[in-house]
């Protein structure tokens, strides 16, 4: 697997969860948050796709949690899980 498409399937599992779960908020800081998160375990040497989706969504919850506003929404989801 090549470190293009392991962010391109990793970004892509991690979108898609977001997603369809409805927490994603404003698309292109969404796309930032998770675009580092995957860029920087990449460079650590991670490559498992499924590791960097996953790692990804929860830095995505932990910057959306430090929002006022999304963390109500947030722990809405989470409890309905």
């Amino acid at each position: 697997m090549t470190l293009v498409s392991a962010l391109e399937e990793s970004f892509d599992i991690a979108w898609s969860f977001l997603e369809k779960s409805g927490e994603l908020r404003g698309a292109a800081e969404s796309e930032d948050i998770l675009l580092n998160s995957i860029e920087q375990q990449l460079r650590k040497g991670e490559r498992r796709k499924l590791m960097l989706a996953n790692r990804a969504i929860s830095a995505y919850r932990a910057q959306v949690a430090r929002i006022p506003a999304f963390r109500g929404r947030i722990l809405e989801l989470l409890e309905g899980q």
